[in-house]
């Protein structure tokens, strides 16, 4: 695209990595140690990863007034568990190495920033991003623009310099990445379905690898 410079943004899971069971699994041992009757299924729970934790637990059931408690066990135990039950997606290592040798990267995640980084730093590519956004860094999660405009101002982004894509799995991805004026790609290897996605964005591919081929078929 011209001279412009490329700035490739990722969601996490579900587009980088594959923490489901990590997620899931978290998610029953709070409601156990809340002693919430929790009547709904692990499909149910896998439909709200995306969004917050607070939110993800309102939709799940827990009243407003106390979601923040269930959060909190959330994270404690999380932290503990998320390295080791979570793994890198089919050729997402591949995606994040190839992307970097022709884009500037950045990561905009609602997974908190501390528990990512360890993450991403276990699979050797932590290194390859320049910024990562997490849940600590805004106010507004996606699909609010902010931690967009968050990434790309710490990675000075200029619109007359640059052009800049998200890479993500859900409608929040793709929504975030409309409000913050930039373009995006959706992948089929999270929590969407192509028809989902399309109706956000006007390019799918199957996975973070085939996204970043096609972006440097673009650029090259």
């Amino acid at each position: 695209m011209g001279d412009k410079e490329l700035i490739i943004l990722f969601d996490l899971d579900g587009t980088l990595i594959d923490s489901t069971f990590a997620i899931t699994d978290t998610f029953l041992y709070v409601f156990a140690k809340h002693s919430y009757p929790f009547t709904k299924t692990v499909e149910d729970i896998k439909k709200q990863i995306g969004y917050p934790l607070d939110i993800m637990f309102e939709n799940l059931g827990i009243p407003r007034a106390i979601v923040w408690d269930f959060v909190d066990s959330y994270k404690m135990r999380y932290k503990n568990i998320s390295v080791a039950q979570t793994s890198l997606l089919e050729n997402a290592f591949e995606a994040v190495k190839l992307a970097s040798s022709f884009a500037t990267l950045g990561v905009v995640t609602t997974k908190t920033r501390i528990y990512s980084t360890p993450i991403l730093d276990n699979f050797d590519i932590g290194n390859d991003f320049r910024t990562i956004i997490g849940r600590e860094d805004v106010e507004n999660p996606k699909p609010h623009q902010e931690p967009i405009l968050k990434a790309l101002e710490n990675l000075n982004y200029d619109k007359e310099k640059h052009i800049a894509y998200m890479i993500g799995d859900t409608k929040l991805d793709m929504i975030a990445a409309k409000n913050a004026s930039i373009n995006s790609i959706g992948v089929l290897c999270g929590y969407s379905s192509f028809d989902e996605l399309k109706n956000y964005t006007d390019i799918v591919k199957d996975n973070s690898f085939e996204a970043i081929k096609y972006l440097e078929n673009l650029f090259s």
